[in-house]
This record gives structure tokens, sequence and C-alpha cells, in this order.
């Protein structure tokens, strides 16, 4: 199936039934026990630099592992998969002293979803498995300065912002992703950067490139790190033509609700959600048991109020497979038509 038939009958799904995508990528990775050669590999066995914990160059050096992750998800009942790309800009890999590899990692990383998602269709004839690229919102923030002296200080600039994730987006398209998604929000000036770089993307390229956008609400006032509200969130990036706007990361489930609850309402495009496994514990571990997830997200789905749902932080096939029995028997949520006054 190309391209332009997939998404076409991506956009059809997510009005027509609850869709899921997958959980947690770092998670699982861990769960593999990986040590500094394992990331490194032949071709970096001399690198002055530590790499342990670079996770997106494991689609490089080891894309047999980032392969089995995106099938066990997709087995597990994911619809889409994303892309191994959270941290994969020059602004991320300049910690690990790995700019040069960018374009290299983003493409390696689009193709290793891309081929699970064709192998699982292969075998389960009439499926169709869709790729998310993920672009991350980068440790750095233009909108907040990290040094407390100095209030009027930017580590990074609108324009590094947009060349940097236009690089990456460009990759991801070129390496055959469905969708771009545009997570973990918690400056939107970062995101309006990506947003921004998409659209030169599809200047560029002439072609159809869905949007979606996932924002983080990081504690009980409400609001992002960079102190917008989800409606302010919601109205900042409404601009720019979106498949989707939701929350993942930073709450669980239940302290998640409200928020999408407010979204839902408000949002005249498709909605989403993929919390966390719960909230971690004492040692940075998350407890949340699969069934109960599930139960906790199934008030997303009875009031109808997504139409994708999956996890992040803490979740593994197990939560997924959860998550997405229960959308087997979902109500789509039904975007509104809003009076905007002009």
């Amino acid at each position: 199936m190309e391209r332009k038939q997939r998404i076409e009958a991506l956009r059809l799904a997510m009005g027509s039934r609850v869709i899921v995508l997958d959980g947690a990528m770092g998670t699982m990775i861990q769960k593999h026990g990986l040590e500094e050669e394992d990331y490194r590999g032949a071709r970096f066995a001399d690198w002055e630099h530590p790499v342990k914990g670079n996770n997106e160059l494991l689609s490089i050096t080891r894309p047999d592992i980032i392969r089995e992750i995106h099938l066990e998800y997709y087995r597990a009942g994911s619809d889409m998969v994303e892309t191994n790309t959270f941290g994969a800009t020059v602004i991320a890999q300049s910690d690990y002293k790995k700019e040069a590899l960018v374009d290299e990692m983003n493409l390696a990383s689009a193709k290793v979803a891309r081929e699970a998602a064709e192998e699982m269709m292969q075998e389960e004839p009439g499926r169709i498995c869709w790729v998310a690229g993920a672009l991350g919102p980068t440790p750095k923030t233009a909108s907040l300065s990290p040094d407390v002296n100095d209030p009027g200080f930017r580590a990074i600039s609108f324009d590094q912002l947009a060349d940097a994730y236009l690089q990456q987006a460009r990759q991801l398209w070129l390496g055959g992703v469905d969708v771009l998604l545009v997570e973990t929000i918690f400056d939107t000036l970062n995101a309006k950067a990506a947003l921004y770089a998409i659209q030169v993307l599809r200047d560029e390229t002439g072609e159809d490139i869905p949007i979606m956008v996932s924002g983080t609400i990081t504690d009980a006032s409400g609001r992002t790190l960079s102190g917008q509200t989800v409606e302010a969130f919601l109205n900042s990036v409404s601009h720019a033509d979106l498949l989707s706007i939701g929350l993942n990361c930073a709450l669980g489930a239940s302290d998640m609700l409200p928020y999408i609850e407010e979204l839902s309402e408000k949002a005249p495009m498709f909605v989403t959600a993929y919390p966390n496994a719960g909230l971690p514990n004492a040692f940075g571990q998350y407890d949340q048991e699969p069934e109960t997830m599930a139960g906790l997200m199934h008030p997303f789905m009875e009031r109808k109020l997504v139409n994708l749902v999956g996890g992040c932080c803490g979740s593994t096939p197990d939560h997924i497979r959860a998550i997405a029995d229960m959308a087997k028997q979902a109500q789509v949520r039904e975007v509104p038509q809003l009076d905007i006054e002009q």
C-alpha cells in the first residue's frame, strides 16, 4: 500500500474507531540491559565519548532490537508505532558528540519502523500498520532561561530549533513515515519551531504531511512547563492544520483525564492521549500493572473523549494489549463543529 493510501486510511480510521499507539521505547530498551559496548557496536568501538543511554544510536548499531520492539507493539495491538527518534536532533545529540549522525539516525529509524510495519501487514493481510515519525522537545527551551540570574538569557533560538527540526523531519519523511508527531511538548515555542519546519518541508515536497501534536502537563497546576494552560496550548498550535492534538507523559491516566476532557470539548481536530503507566516510585520505576492502567483509561473511551490512545513512560506491550482490547469496544470521539467568530 502506498503512503498516500495509508494516510487516507488513517484519517478515516481515526474518525471511525479508537486507534492504538504503541508504548514506551525507552522502557523496552532498558529491559535489554544494554551496556556501553552494545550501544557502540563495532563501528563506534573506539569512539572517544560515552554513548550508553543514546537510545537513538541503537537504530544504527542494534536495529534488530529496535525492530523487535516495534513488532512486539504491533503484535500487542498497536495500529501505529513511533520511530526511535525522540532525541535524534543535533541539539540532543550534542550531549554524545553525535551531531554528524543525525541524518543517518533518523533515516535508519524510519526505515526499521517501516520494515516492521510491512512485516506485520504481511503476517496479517488486510491490516494497516502506520508509522509516526517522533520529534521530541529537545533538551533546550526557547521560552525559559536556564540561568536564574539572567532571566532574559536563552540557550537556543527559534531559528536554531527550526533548522534542527527540519533536518530531522526531512529524513523521517524520506524514510517512509506516515505522520510526523511533535510530542512531549513542554515549551510551545519549541513546538512552533517544529511546526514551522514541517510547513517548510510541506512546501519543499508539495506533499500532504499529516501532523500530530502532543503536549505535556507537568504538574497539578494544569500547565505546561512554559506556563500555558491546555486551552492556551491548543490555541497556540491550531494554526498548523493538525491531524490531531493531545497529551502524553508526565501524568498517569487518572491525572490526565480532566485535561483530555477539556481538549475533547474544545479541539476542532482529533484528540490523542498516551499517559505514563502511573507515576514513578522512589526509584524512578513504574509499577502500574497493565490491567490497572487500562482500567484508568476506560473513562477516556467510555466518555468518547479520544480518537487515539497509547502509553508513554513505563508502558510495555502488555499495557498496550490491555488498552487495545478495551479500544476494540470503544466508541470514537466525534470532532465537534465549533462556532468560531471571525
